[in-house]
C-alpha cells in the first residue's frame, strides 16, 4: 500500500498549471488600474486639490490639510466603483510583515437606512489596537493606543477579496507618546535627511532648482516554490517557513542547470498571475528566471523611489504568499530553507536622483558631472567605513543567519567594491592627480573630465556585500523575507551624514574665498586616502581578506547576535541621531525588538524540531531497529556471516541513541532560553545553545532518514520537494 508521502508525491507531479485567463487589456492600459495614483486624482479631483496633492507627492511639500475631504470623497467614489466595501490603513509594524485592520464604508444613517461614508479625518488617521504589537518597551500591553497616519506619497491601492475590494491606504504607525512603532516613520526620516543633504552638495555646484533629491531602490527578491501537497506533510516547512531536517538530494545545483533554465509551466502560470495583479498595482514587475537552486526562483522591478520600493516589496511578498496556494504552491521567502543548496537573498539596488533628472552616482561626461559624481562616491566610502555595524543592522535576522557569510552571500565584512579602472582614478586623486595613459597628466577633478567610464566599469563582484556598478550601488546582504527599509534606513543616514560633512567642508572653504575647485582638490585626496582601506576588489570569500579586513579595522560581525549587541553603541546611534532619524528611546526599542525576534524564532524552530523527531522520526527508526534486530538473529541463528546486518543494526541503534540525547538536549536549551528576561542575554543563550543542539538533532535525523526503510519515512524528502514543479 502506498505511504501518505508517496500519495503526495504522485499528487504533486500529476498538478496541472493553471490555465490563466487572457489579460483583459494591453499592459500600458492594465498598469495600475488598481490604484489611486496622480492618472485616477487628475480625473476625479478639483485642479486645485490635484495640484496640492501632486506636489506633496512630487516634490515633498506638506499637504494642504483642507484638501482631505475632497480627496477622501474622491477615493471612495472611485474604491465603491471598482468594488470596494471596505477600507484599511496598511502599515508596517515592526513585525517584519504588514498589518491592517477593515472597516466597512457603511455607516447607518437616521432614517434607519445606511450611506457610504469615508472623510477627510478617516482618511487622515485611525486607531487600531496597538497592544500586541513589538513596541521594544515603549508601551505596556495594556496600553493600547497606536495611530495610523496616512502616507500622501504612497497611493491607495485596492486588493480584491472573494466578495469584493478592499481600499488599502498606505499609513504610518506610531505610538501615543509619538514614538515610530514602525519602519515607514525612519525610511521617510531618513530619505528626508538624504534630500537635504544632497541639496546642500548640488547648491555648493551652483545647482539651486532642484527641489528634491530621492533615493532610488530596486530590489530583487528571491524565493523558492514547494509543492503544497509536499509540504502539507512538512510541519518544520508550515510552521518555520525552512526545513529543519532533510538528507541533501542525489542532485542538487551541482550540474547548474536550473539557472537561468527553461521555467516550469506551473512555476509560469504561477508567475503570470502574480505579475498581472503587480501590473495592476502599479508595481514595474521587470524580470523573471530561474535562480541557482532547483525550485528557487527570482523577479525584480525597475527602480522607483525608495518609499514607494520598500511598500511595492512588502506588496510583492504578500501576493506571492497568497496566490501560491492557488497553483498547489507554498511559497517559501526563508531566506535557508534548504541545506546544501543556495539560500535567498534580496539584492538591493541603491542610487541617488535629483527633481531635475540628474543620477548623481553616475559619471557622466562633463567636468562639473565628474565632480558631483566624486564628491557622492566620497560620500558613500566616507559612511560606510564609519558605519560598519549601522548597515548591518539591516540585515541581521535568525534566517539570514544561516546565509551571511557563506560561499552563496556576501560575508559579514563590510567592504566596498569598485572595480579595477574606478579605483585607479581613485588612487591617481590621492597621488596628487596623476592619471595613467592621459595626454594631460593632472587632474583637476573640478576642471577637467575623468577618463570616460562605461556604465560596466568591471567584472560583477559578487562576493562584496557592497558593490559599485556603474551607476548604483548593490547592496547584497538583504535577505529574501526581510523589509527592505532597515537597511536603506541605515544606508540613506550614513551618506546623509557624509554629505552633512562634506558639504560643511566645502561651504567654509568657499566662505574663507577657496575656490571650489580649490576646495575639491584639498578635500577629495584626504577623504579618499581615509577611507581607501573599505575598497576591497578581490575576492571576499578567500581566507586572507579577514586578516586584512582586520589589519584596517573593519569589523567582522560573525552572527546576528554579535552585530545586535552594538546595535546601540555610541558612534552606532550617532548615525540616526545625528539627522534625527530615529530618537536614543527608538534606538534602544529596535535593538530589543530584533533580540527578541531572534531568540523567538529560534524556539520555534527548537519546538518544531522537537516534536518532529519525537512524533515523525523516532517512531520509524525504532521500528526499523527493530526488524534490523529480528533479522540480525535469524542470521545469526543460521549460522551465517552477520557483519552487515551488526553494521546496520549498530548504525540505527546509535543514531537514534545519540537523536534522543540530542532532542532531550534541544529541549533544556528551549527551556533554558524559555526562562530567560533580558532581551540580549536570551538571544545569547538561544544562539550558543539552540542552535548547536538543533545541529546535532538534525545530523542523526539526516543519517537515519537514509538508514531507514522508504516506505516508512513519512517526510517529503530533498529530491521530492526540490524538484516537484
Amino acid at each position: 500500500m502506498a505511504s501518505i508521502r508517496s500519495r503526495a508525491h504522485l499528487k504533486a507531479r500529476q498538478t496541472k498549471p493553471v490555465q490563466m485567463p487572457e489579460p483583459p487589456m494591453e499592459a500600458g492600459e492594465a498598469f495600475g488600474r488598481k490604484v489611486f495614483g496622480l492618472k485616477a486624482m487628475r480625473k476625479r479631483l478639483p485642479k486645485d486639490a490635484y495640484k496640492k496633492l501632486a506636489d506633496t507627492i512630487r516634490e515633498g511639500k506638506r499637504l494642504d490639510p483642507e484638501i482631505a475631504d475632497v480627496v477622501a470623497n474622491a477615493m471612495k467614489d472611485w474604491a465603491i466603483e471598482n468594488g470596494a466595501t471596505h477600507y484599511t490603513h496598511w502599515f508596517q509594524p515592526m513585525t517584519g510583515l504588514t498589518a491592517e485592520k477593515h472597516d466597512a464604508f457603511l455607516s447607518p444613517a437616521a432614517d434607519g437606512q445606511v450611506i457610504s461614508e469615508f472623510s477627510g479625518k478617516m482618511l487622515i488617521s485611525g486607531e487600531p489596537d496597538a497592544s500586541s504589537f513589538p513596541s521594544g518597551g515603549i508601551r505596556s500591553t495594556f496600553e493600547a493606543r497606536g495611530y495610523t497616519a496616512w502616507d500622501p506619497t504612497a497611493p491607495a491601492f485596492l486588493i480584491d477579496g472573494p466578495c469584493g475590494a478592499t481600499l488599502h491606504i498606505p499609513t504610518y504607525f506610531y505610538s501615543y507618546s509619538g514614538e515610530a512603532l514602525d519602519r515607514k516613520i525612519p525610511l521617510m526620516r531618513s530619505l528626508s535627511a538624504l534630500s537635504r543633504q544632497s541639496q546642500r552638495i548640488l547648491r555648493i555646484f551652483g545647482n539651486d532648482k532642484v527641489t528634491n533629491v530621492r533615493a532610488m531602490v530596486g530590489p530583487e527578491q528571491e524565493y523558492f516554490l514547494v509543492d503544497s501537497n509536499l509540504a502539507a506533510l512538512r510541519p518544520d516547512i508550515l510552521l518555520a517557513g525552512r526545513t529543519l531536517i532533510g538528507a541533501p538530494s542525489p542532485k542538487g545545483q551541482e550540474m547548474e542547470d536550473h539557472y537561468f533554465g527553461a521555467i516550469p509551466s506551473r512555476v509560469m502560470s504561477f508567475m503570470q498571475d502574480v505579475e498581472n495583479e503587480l501590473v495592476a498595482l502599479g508595481i514595474p514587475a521587470k524580470t523573471r528566471h530561474n535562480e541557482v537552486a532547483p525550485g528557487q526562483f527570482e523577479i525584480a522591478p525597475v527602480y522607483e523611489d525608495a518609499n514607494n520600493a520598500c511598500d511595492h516589496n512588502m506588496l510583492t511578498m504578500n501576493i506571492m504568499r497568497h496566490l501560491a496556494p492557488r497553483h498547489g504552491f507554498v511559497c517559501l521567502l526563508h531566506e535557508k530553507p534548504f541545506a546544501g543548496v543556495n539560500g535567498s537573498g534580496k539584492h538591493n539596488n541603491w542610487s541617488l536622483c535629483s527633481s531635475d533628472g540628474q543620477n548623481l552616482l553616475n559619471p557622466g561626461s562633463t567636468p562639473q558631472d565628474n565632480a558631483q559624481f566624486l564628491v557622492s562616491l566620497a560620500a558613500a566610502l566616507l559612511g560606510v567605513p564609519i558605519h560598519p555595524t549601522a548597515l548591518p543592522r539591516g540585515t541581521g535576522g535568525a534566517g539570514n543567519h544561516h546565509r551571511l557569510g557563506a560561499n552563496e552571500a556576501p560575508p559579514a565584512i563590510l567592504s566596498v567594491y569598485l572595480g579595477e579602472q574606478l579605483a585607479d582614478v581613485l588612487e591617481n586623486i590621492i597621488n596628487g592627480g596623476h592619471a595613467k595613459n592621459r595626454e594631460n597628466p593632472v587632474m583637476e577633478v573640478g576642471v577637467s573630465t575623468l577618463p570616460p567610464l562605461p556604465v560596466d566599469l568591471s567584472d560583477r563582484n559578487r562576493t562584496s556585500p557592497f558593490a559599485f556598478t556603474g551607476n548604483k550601488f548593490e547592496f547584497r546582504a538583504v535577505g529574501s523575507s526581510q523589509s527592505i527599509a532597515p537597511v536603506n534606513i541605515a544606508l540613506n543616514a550614513a551618506v546623509a551624514n557624509a554629505l552633512d560633512e562634506i558639504a560643511t567642508e566645502l561651504e567654509a572653504a568657499l566662505a574663507g574665498g577657496s575656490t571650489l575647485n580649490q576646495a575639491l582638490q584639498d578635500l577629495l585626496p584626504r577623504l579618499f586616502r581615509e577611507h581607501m582601506p573599505v575598497v576591497f576588489n578581490g575576492n571576499g570569500y578567500s581566507s586572507a581578506w579577514p586578516e586584512e579586513a582586520a589589519a584596517s579595522n573593519l569589523p567582522n560581525y560573525h552572527d546576528t547576535v554579535s552585530a545586535l549587541e552594538h546595535y546601540t553603541d555610541p558612534e552606532v546611534m550617532d548615525v540616526f541621531l545625528r539627522q534625527g532619524i530615529l530618537s536614543e528611546r527608538e534606538m534602544v526599542a529596535r535593538q530589543e525588538i530584533l533580540l527578541e525576534n531572534y531568540a523567538r524564532t529560534l524556539m520555534i524552530e527548537g519546538h518544531v524540531m522537537a516534536d518532529m523527531v519525537r512524533s515523525l522520526v523516532l517512531p520509524p527508526a525504532r521500528e526499523e531497529e527493530t526488524k534490523a534486530a529480528s533479522v540480525l538473529i535469524a542470521v545469526k541463528s543460521a549460522g551465517g556471516d552477520d557483519s552487515a546486518e551488526k553494521e546496520y543494526f549498530n548504525d540505527l541503534n546509535s543514531n537514534i541513541r545519540e537523536l534522543q540525547n540530542g532532542v532531550k538536549k534541544l529541549e533544556d536549551a528551549l527551556a533554558l532560553t524559555a526562562g530567560t528576561e533580558d532581551a540580549l542575554e536570551q538571544a545569547r543563550i538561544a544562539r550558543d545553545n539552540i542552535l548547536p543542539a538543533m545541529e546535532t538533532c538534525r545530523a542523526h535525523c539526516d543519517a537515519l532518514e537514509r538508514l531507514i526503510d522508504d516506505s516508512l519515512w513519512q517526510l517529503p524528502k530533498y529530491s521530492e520537494l526540490l524538484w516537484a514543479h
